[in-house]
């Protein structure tokens, strides 16, 4: 199989969309009608200009004085997103990530609809969480083909994470979300996308140690 990058030009932005979508929610329940670049920079804590550009890929446009719609911006960003339909999932390892997503009421306001889970530990297996029904996952190929998916939440051990994907491209899966820290092989039809825990990690130690005064031995 061939490893293919999935290069999006904008990808910051799109990384950003959801947290304008939350603070824009939250400007229309309380019935807020307008918003303005600037408020959603002081929020995001980034340039206005930035906000600017990166509301252009929704097509919606602001008035001078006036601000954006929110109404129309909520919308726009959630086609633009593709959260307007329910995405099924599978997740695969129910560990502490993996339970954590399970819980995670935000993901599930964004329209990702976890149908079934899968591990390989007895005590986990049978079980409903958040209900959701967890399976064996030596049944995970023959269950993906009679529960249809079109992504998969991939958290089990990393020594792991090829075989179980390679498991999931056979039976059809398109998208894994691999928050593992293994680097997947998948076919030029098949995307994946990797969290990189450690990653996170790294940037804030190292903003941490930026705002950190300096001590003296």
């Amino acid at each position: 199989m061939k490893r293919r990058a999935l290069k999006i030009d904008k990808l910051p932005t799109v990384r950003r969309l959801p947290a304008y979508l939350t603070i824009l929610r939250e400007l229309f329940l309380k019935e807020e009608q307008f918003v303005s670049s600037s408020y959603l920079a002081e929020r995001m804590e980034i340039e206005p200009i930035l906000v600017r550009k990166d509301l252009e890929l929704t097509r919606i446009n602001g008035t001078p004085r006036i601000g954006y719609c929110i109404e129309d911006l909520i919308k726009g960003i959630e086609d633009f997103l593709g959260f307007g339909e329910t995405l099924d999932a599978f997740l695969v390892g129910v560990g502490q990530i993996g339970t954590s997503i399970l819980y995670n009421r935000e993901l599930t306001n964004l329209g990702l609809n976890i149908v079934a889970a899968f591990d390989k530990e007895p005590e986990k297996i049978k079980a409903l969480i958040q209900e959701v029904p967890v399976f064996d996952i030596s049944r995970l190929a023959e269950l993906s083909k009679k529960i249809r998916a079109g992504l998969a939440i991939l958290c089990v051990p990393p020594e792991d994470a090829q075989e179980v994907t390679d498991i999931l491209v056979m039976s059809g899966i398109k998208g894994i979300w691999n928050f593992t820290s293994a680097n997947l092989v998948v076919p030029e039809d098949v995307v994946a996308q990797k969290e990189d825990l450690a990653s996170g990690l790294a940037v804030l130690s190292v903003k941490l140690n930026r705002i950190q005064p300096a001590h003296n031995d």
